[in-house]
């Protein structure tokens, strides 16, 4: 009965527990739970089970369980009472601030029999005491002349830091007040910022842009479904943004700053604490951007009160920083409220040189040795020292003191300001610290490692480096240590390119020379690694070097013999089109490889057919150009209305179809060669043109005035009498002395006969493994057919000849039907003159037929040529010989 009635009292007991109003457990002496009330449980998503013992750690937050386990145990050790603060993981993930209050149980004896327990939800006051450290923050970086981008950006990375999924930004309002542009916001995808800016207010333009518009906050829990992101929907959820909730930024007279937003990653409604932090951070922002705006207002009213010593003095007094004047000759006058409110020292005390009572011992001769200095000097400067706080402790300060100038030049005052490097100064004690450690470090690894300042010069250097080098700590510190180990080729190389990587914050590599001990050099790779502080902000530079002198060796040495083959290949394969062995050819050749290295211009005569352009291309490939391009423009098939925009190119809207800029002949082979064929039929005013270029070395598009530079080597060729043309009229006489600098005359293929053979058989070679066709020999009768041949079409109309006999020769032997090679009667002009009449009637009829068709449209996919199936150039001629007004098929 009495277990009984104990079991009813423990049940009863726990319906009590479970009744009070927070987080309660108990705990046995060893401090395993035995215990956790409802609301426990509830909160947290464990079962009694899973949360007895010491499964209640699973949800205590990991930045959070060393430390409260810390302090559990030293409160089982000393057996006192305790409080602690950490965050508690709720059911749905999120993580919330409680603070534990525990208390020992003992009993009659002293003993503690039991542990009990509260939790308290303290996330609201954690959220305030955040935003009233952020506002501390805010005033403190105002003070210490942050700007105010990392002020914004400090702001939000606090907010962000309330809870996981928050993504909280900062949009100022534009000049014109009627955009938005993103000011910060460090965990807003970039994306998303480059699609919302700038941002046009409005009153259903998302969350930022109505809230901005209507001057009032706008919640937005859903913006899978709100009307307000209509234009914005896409991109937001695109980025997984679900919840927006903007809150406008108003100054004291109701004009907008600009909004203050929180993103969430799921459809979510703000609590009232929600509210409140979005509030208290809308209210932090103002106070920096207003201060932004008081800061340059009190800069601007600086510079216009610089005569009136007494308003300047009150200003000074109102600057949030510790601030101070003096007379020309240093003694003190003036120390503003908040100089006064740290050290405790009165006026009185200071005026003069008194203000030296407050400067570390320690600090005092090299303090007032510098001042003393600045004085003489006139000069602005800076020193480090130690000031005493009001408490007695002192804190590391920098001062700056600037002179102030009458209009003759002369001193009337300095002022300076004090600003705390207390935490900086710490900061740089533990940087040294670490730095020593990695030195050791660095020293153990076997390759060479340098330490280098954020502007790239050398602070130290490992063991490898120093033995490698031959030179002391000291040398690598000083200023010439590049000079001195790399190579000066490789200094002046990288300077550029290093300076910009240095500027940057992302590693980088380069291969540079390296000095060793022993005199020579030797090719490393160097890697440069940064070392960034919290704010992104290069602290130091890491380059470790790898020698790859062996490899480059290797590569040298491919590269030289990789030279060495091109430049055979290109000896072997100079002529490899280019057939024959007469003396004629020779002496064409010779006088190819005499002027191929110079950029004279060459005039190609010869007849049809004689390989003018081969000749042309070999001049290109054996001269200094060879790399470069090679533009062959056959002057004769190019339409005389047409043959300006081909050569040197048009502008946008030069003429009618001209939609947009092209390139010229002479443009694309801007540093190297084109060859001009046909020369002899330019019209009178492209010579012109042509004349220009080869006196100035310039061009003009059509449609353009404006001249432009071309390094082009011209070549031309002709099948024409130039000087018979020159007589004529037809042909420009100036134009003619430039383009024959140096005349090579092609023989006609019956002058150089005994060339026949080796073109015969290298045609046949060749078209013959085109056909897939081998011949044993020559029929005797066809190689002479060849040779008694007049060849009026010269080696053109003997490679189409042979082309044919090899397509319809039947067996292995090569031969020739002899009727092709017999010349043909002249008919009279008579005979033929019916036949010639129907044809161009019936050509010209065709013709018409497929322009009416493509309503006059000559190019393009549905013009008269492609109808016809002819290239545009010919029909264009065809049109303007037959005299067909192409202009009345235009619709």
């Amino acid at each position: 009965m009495a277990s009984a009635g104990r079991s009813t009292e423990q049940a009863r007991q726990a319906q009590d527990v479970d009744a009070i109003p927070t987080l309660a457990w108990s705990a046995r002496p060893d401090g395993s739970a035995e215990f956790l009330n409802r609301r426990w449980l509830d909160y947290t998503g464990l079962s009694a089970e899973e949360a007895s013992d010491w499964g209640w750690t699973a949800v205590l937050h990991t930045e959070d369980r060393d430390r409260l386990m810390d302090f559990w145990r030293h409160l089982l050790d000393s057996g006192e009472a305790g409080e602690i603060e950490a965050r508690l993981r709720r059911f749905d993930g999120d993580y919330r601030w409680f603070q534990f209050r525990i208390e020992p149980v003992r009993d009659s004896h002293g003993n503690i029999f039991k542990w009990y327990g509260a939790n308290t939800d303290i996330e609201d006051r954690k959220r305030a005491e955040a935003l009233l450290a952020a506002e501390k923050q805010t005033l403190e970086m105002i003070a210490s002349g942050a700007s105010l981008a990392e002020i914004l950006e400090s702001l939000c990375e606090t907010i962000d830091g309330q809870t996981r999924n928050i993504k909280s930004a900062v949009m100022l309002m534009d000049a014109d007040g009627m955009h938005l542009r993103h000011a910060a916001g460090p965990r807003v995808p970039k994306g998303w910022i480059d699609a919302i800016t700038p941002l046009k207010i409005g009153p259903a333009i998302g969350s930022c842009g109505s809230a901005a518009f209507l001057k009032q906050r706008v919640i937005v829990s859903d913006i899978a479904t709100d009307p307000l992101w209509v234009d914005y929907r896409d991109a937001a959820l695109s980025y997984g943004l679900r919840a927006a909730w903007s809150q406008p930024l108003l100054s004291k007279n109701q004009d907008v700053l600009g909004t203050f937003g929180m993103y969430y990653t799921e459809p979510r409604i703000p609590s009232e604490t929600d509210l409140r932090l979005i509030e208290g951070a809308g209210h932090i922002a103002v106070i920096a951007i207003e201060g932004e705006r008081s800061q340059k207002a009190l800069r601007s009213a600086l510079e216009e009160i610089r005569t009136s010593e007494a308003r300047l003095r009150k200003i000074i007094d109102t600057i949030p920083t510790l601030a101070w004047c003096s007379l020309p000759d240093g003694a003190g006058i003036f120390w503003n409220r908040r100089w006064h409110e740290y050290t405790g020292l009165s006026l009185e005390v200071v005026r003069g040189w008194g203000w030296q009572e407050a400067i570390h011992p320690d600090d005092l001769k090299e303090i007032t040795d510098k001042w003393l200095g600045f004085l003489a000097a006139g000069q602005a400067g800076e020193v480090e020292g130690r000031l005493r706080r009001f408490d007695g402790v002192y804190r590391w300060f920098l001062f700056r003191a600037e002179p102030l100038r009458d209009e003759s030049g002369n001193i009337v005052n300095w002022y300076g300001t004090d600003t705390d490097i207390e935490d900086l100064k710490r900061a740089e004690a533990k940087l040294r610290q670490d730095e020593e450690e990695l030195r050791r470090m660095t020293d153990a690894i076997a390759q060479i490692i340098v330490v280098l300042n954020p502007d790239g010069k050398a602070i130290y250097a490992n063991r490898v480096a120093l033995e490698y080098t031959g030179l002391s700590l000291d040398e690598v510190r000083a200023d010439d240590f590049r000079t001195r180990v790399f190579h000066p080729d490789d200094v002046q190389r990288l300077r550029e390119e290093r300076h910009r990587a240095l500027s940057g914050t992302a590693p980088f590599e380069n291969e540079q020379r390296a000095l060793g001990k022993d005199g020579k050099y030797r090719w490393f790779l160097i890697r440069y690694n940064p070392l960034l502080d919290e704010s992104g902000k290069v602290m130091r530079w890491y380059a470790t070097a790898t020698d790859i002198d062996d490899r480059k060796r290797n590569e040298e040495r491919m590269r030289n013999e990789n030279v060495a083959l091109r430049e055979q290949i290109d000896r072997d394969s100079m002529f490899e089109d280019i057939v024959g062995s007469s003396e004629e050819l020779r002496k064409v050749l010779r006088q190819v490889g005499k002027v191929a290295h110079s950029d004279s211009t060459v005039l190609i005569l010869g007849e049809t057919g004689t390989g003018k352009e081969l000749i042309a291309r070999a001049i290109h490939k054996r001269s200094n150009r060879g790399e470069r391009a090679f533009i062959g423009v056959n002057c004769a098939a190019i339409p005389t209305s047409l043959i300006a925009s081909e050569l040197f190119g048009y502008e946008k809207g030069a003429f009618t179809g001209a939609t947009q800029r092209r390139l010229g002949r002479f443009e694309s082979a801007n540093g190297g060669t084109i060859f001009l064929d046909e020369v002899g039929d330019l019209p009178p005013e492209i010579q012109i043109a042509l004349l220009r270029v080869l006196q100035e070395r310039e061009i003009e598009r059509v449609g353009s005035n404006k001249p432009i530079p071309v390094d082009v080597r011209v070549l031309a060729a002709t099948h024409r009498d130039l000087n018979a043309l020159v007589a004529e009229g037809k042909f420009r006489q100036d134009l003619l002395y430039r383009l024959n600098v140096v005349p090579i005359e092609m023989p006609s293929l019956r002058d150089r006969a005994p060339d026949i053979p080796l073109l015969v058989e290298y045609f046949i070679d060749r078209f013959g493994k085109k056909a897939g066709k081998k011949f044993r020999t020559i029929d005797k009768k066809a190689l002479k057919l060849f040779q008694a041949y007049g060849w009026p079409g010269n080696v053109r109309e003997l490679q189409n000849v042979i082309e044919r006999a090899v397509i319809l020769s039947e067996g292995d032997i090569f031969c020739v039907d002899e009727t092709w090679l017999k010349r043909q009667a002249p008919q009279f002009a008579g005979q033929t003159a019916g036949l010639n009449s129907a044809l161009q009637r019936q050509e010209k009829g065709m013709i018409e037929a497929a322009l009416a068709e493509s309503a006059g449209r000559v190019s393009g996919p549905g013009g008269a040529a492609t109808k016809l199936g002819l290239p545009r150039p010919t029909l264009d001629a065809k049109i303007r010989r037959l005299g067909i007004n192409k202009y009345r098929f235009k619709v």
